[in-house]
Order: structure tokens, then C-alpha cells, then sequence
């Protein structure tokens, strides 16, 4: 029993040298954050689009938000999924009292079938933008721009090696329920993952109309579930980069039960399996974490069955220092984040040394929710999004074949945002 809890240690302190060497990298970025502002003159046209199916808690901070931007020439496409959609009067209500005169809405009319509503709404916009738009911009209702969003977004495409720009998200929730905690704790560390694999978030993220007009894009785009890997990966072909831009870590402070997180992790995971090159080494990393704790675990409690002493000391110190370095990294990963907020002027001071407490006790939660949700997502066929049914055949063939109107979920908040 000594032998194993020997090895279970050393594996642990392993799995802390992997994850925490891509951490501090991340960190690294984050710390050296600037927020670049292009000059006016160098400010290519841009056209905004957001798509609803619902209206979500933080939709109103998003319009206002988005109609306030600094940035000289831009354009606004609200695409709704119906007139008849709890969203479709707060967004004019919106756009009137704002007076926002570039800010266009439309009802979604091109409901395709082979790709997700999103999509859909996404391709019906871009197909009205005239020559003269040289910068497409997708965001959804659950992220609320400050007024340089869109200009620090664009900033970096001004390097023709450049193809695609994207922030990325970071949960401060108003309530700490525990679905929130398991929320926050997965995304801390998701958010490294997609700095590395380049995985860019369709919630803030910018690329040239150039990409969508001259290549095979759009086409890829109607038959796909998720638009920022499917972008990505053309980018990427044309040998252009993908951008991260640290500045626009967004803040979501929206409540979510444990049911509503995991409904969205399956999204966010059947994304990457359906569109993205590394989907097998985040299975990889998810089946080596799980089966190391959960050893570390039955190995410890062997050991206290036996009373086998120095096995139980060996397998808890290894938990243990799993354990704290994992909040160490947390609780480092916050500040940068913090550090960017406060430079927007907006609160960022949520957790107390109580709720520190609170995450902590979480941390054995999102394991599992998180093992749950990887093998849900290896033999999902099928997801509902927002009321709406998709199939998923061979590679990454999608398929609409319950499209109802939108009816607001038990558990799920605007987490879910968008079409």
C-alpha cells in the first residue's frame, strides 16, 4: 500500500507541474496587458453582431454598451430570432432611448438547418454588409462592452498577419450559489487551455471581412454548431494568427444553478469535439486529472481501512498539496484578472476571505461536474440549445430538427446567451 501511495504522490506532483507551468504562462500575458487603442484615421469600418433568442439579464448593459463605443465608423446588427421574442422589444426600447442610429435590428428569417441558429443569424447579417465593411465583430447578449471594446478589438488586425482577435471571459457572479462556484472554478482554468490550444471565444471576437468573402468561410460556417473554432480554423489555413487580447477579459456577473452549468459545459465541450484540433488532448487532460484524484482518493482510503499510517500520510499530503496549489493558482489567476478590471473602472472586489472558503469546498464539485460533462459530451448525439434541437452525424455535421419558439429554462440563465 506504501508503494502506491508513493506513486499516486508523484503523480500528483506531476499533474501540478503541468498545469501550473501553462498557468503562470497565462499569467504572464495577463500581467503584461496594455490596452492598445488604435488612432481614428486608422479605424477600419466595422459591423457588429449580436444574436438574441431571449432576453437575457445583463441584454440591456449589452445594447447600451454597445451603442456607446468610441469608435468612428461601426454599425450595430441586432439579428432576433422573431418579432415575437421577449427580446425584440427591449432592444428597440433600447436602441430608442440610447438614440442609436447605426444600430439596425432584424428579425431572424434565414432559419438554416445545418448549422446552429447563431450561425444562421450571424450569415443573414453579414450577407446585408455592403464593401464597405472591412471588420466583422461578434459578441453575445451576456458581455457588456466598455466604451474601447471595439476598438482595442480591432487593433490587433492592423497586422496583416493577423486574421482573428479575440478577448475572452471571466465569471464574477452577484450570488454565490454553487452552480456559480462550479462555473467560476471550471472557467479559471478553461480559460488557460484556450490561451494555449488558441481556442478564441465567439463572445468577443473580431476578424476581417476579407476572410469571409475570399475564403471557403462562409460555407464552413453553414454547416457548423460553433462559429469561433469554425473562423479559427480558417484563419489559420491562410496562415493568419489568432490575436488573444488580454484587455478584453470580459465580466460575467450572471447566477447559474449546478443543472444550468452543466447543460453549457456540454456546449462549450461539444464545440471543441465537433470543431477543434485539440479536442483530444482536453479529453486527455480531463481522463488524467479525474483518475488521479479519484485513485489518490480510494488509495487513501484503503490505506485508513488497513491502517496502513505512512500510506495515509504519503496519499493526503499528495491531495492536500494538489489541493492548495490548485486555489494558490486561482487565487493568482483572480488578481491579474482583477488588475485588468479595475483598469476599466469596474467593480471587481467580489470575493471575501468567506467566499475564498466557499470556492475551496467547491473544488471537489467541479471535478466531478467536469467528469461528467467530458463523458456526456464523447457520445452526445444530440444537444437542445434555447428550445431548439440538434443532431450531430459523422465529423462535424450538424442538424436543426426541432426548432420551437423560445421558452425561458429552470436553472439556466443568460450564460446561454445568444441564438
Amino acid at each position: 500500500m506504501t508503494h502506491f501511495s508513493i506513486v499516486v504522490f508523484w503523480v500528483l506532483l506531476g499533474l501540478i507541474v503541468a498545469q501550473g507551468v501553462p498557468v503562470v504562462g497565462y499569467l504572464c500575458a495577463l500581467r503584461r496587458f496594455h490596452r492598445k487603442r488604435l488612432d481614428d484615421e486608422d479605424c477600419p469600418k466595422a459591423a457588429v453582431i449580436l444574436c438574441v433568442r431571449g432576453a437575457d439579464p445583463f441584454l440591456k448593459d449589452c445594447l447600451a454598451g454597445l451603442s456607446r463605443q468610441d469608435y468612428p465608423q461601426y454599425e450595430v446588427h441586432v439579428v432576433v430570432d422573431c418579432q415575437d421574442d421577449p427580446a425584440w422589444e427591449l432592444v428597440e426600447q433600447v436602441a430608442k432611448r440610447e438614440e442609436a442610429a447605426h444600430v439596425r435590428v432584424h428579425a431572424l428569417t434565414e432559419r438554416r438547418r445545418s448549422c446552429s441558429l447563431k450561425i444562421s443569424g450571424v450569415l443573414q447579417a453579414v450577407a446585408e454588409l455592403d464593401e464597405s465593411h472591412r471588420i466583422v465583430a461578434l459578441l453575445d447578449s451576456d458581455t457588456v462592452p466598455h466604451p474601447s471594446w471595439l476598438r482595442e478589438l480591432v487593433a490587433p488586425l492592423a497586422d496583416d498577419r493577423v486574421g482573428v482577435s479575440s478577448g475572452n471571459r471571466w465569471y464574477m457572479p452577484q450570488q454565490m450559489t454553487w452552480g456559480s462556484l462550479v462555473r467560476y472554478l471550471w472557467n479559471s482554468a478553461a480559460v488557460v487551455h484556450m490561451y494555449w490550444y488558441g481556442i478564441a471565444w465567439g463572445g468577443s471576437l473580431a476578424t476581417r471581412t476579407s476572410l469571409l468573402r475570399e475564403t471557403d468561410l462562409l460555407q464552413r460556417l453553414g454547416h457548423a454548431f460553433g462559429e469561433d473554432s469554425t473562423i479559427c480554423r480558417c484563419a489559420r489555413r491562410e496562415r493568419l494568427r489568432v490575436a488573444f487580447v488580454p484587455s478584453l477579459t470580459m465580466v460575467n456577473r450572471e447566477v447559474c444553478s449546478v443543472s444550468g452549468f452543466f447543460h453549457f459545459l456540454q456546449r462549450q465541450l461539444l464545440t471543441v469535439r465537433l470543431h477543434n484540433p485539440w479536442w483530444w488532448a482536453v479529453v486527455g487532460h480531463g481522463i488524467a486529472t479525474s483518475a488521479a484524484l479519484a485513485t489518490g482518493f480510494v488509495v487513501l482510503a484503503a490505506a485508513l481501512v488497513l491502517g496502513c499510517w505512512e500510506a495515509v500520510g504519503c496519499s493526503a499530503a499528495a491531495l492536500a498539496l494538489y489541493y492548495v496549489s490548485m486555489i494558490v493558482l486561482m487565487v493568482m489567476t483572480e488578481s491579474c484578472v482583477k488588475r485588468i478590471v479595475l483598469a476599466r473602472n469596474e467593480p471587481a472586489r467580489w470575493l471575501t476571505p468567506g467566499r475564498y472558503v466557499r470556492l475551496a469546498l467547491a473544488i471537489p464539485l467541479t471535478q466531478v461536474v467536469y467528469a461528467a460533462g467530458l463523458t456526456v459530451t464523447l457520445f452526445a448525439r444530440r444537444h437542445r440549445w434555447r428550445g431548439v434541437l440538434y443532431l450531430f452525424g459523422a465529423g462535424s455535421r450538424v442538424r436543426v430538427v426541432d426548432d420551437r419558439p423560445y421558452e425561458p429554462e429552470a436553472g439556466v440563465s443568460g450564460t446561454m446567451a445568444s441564438l
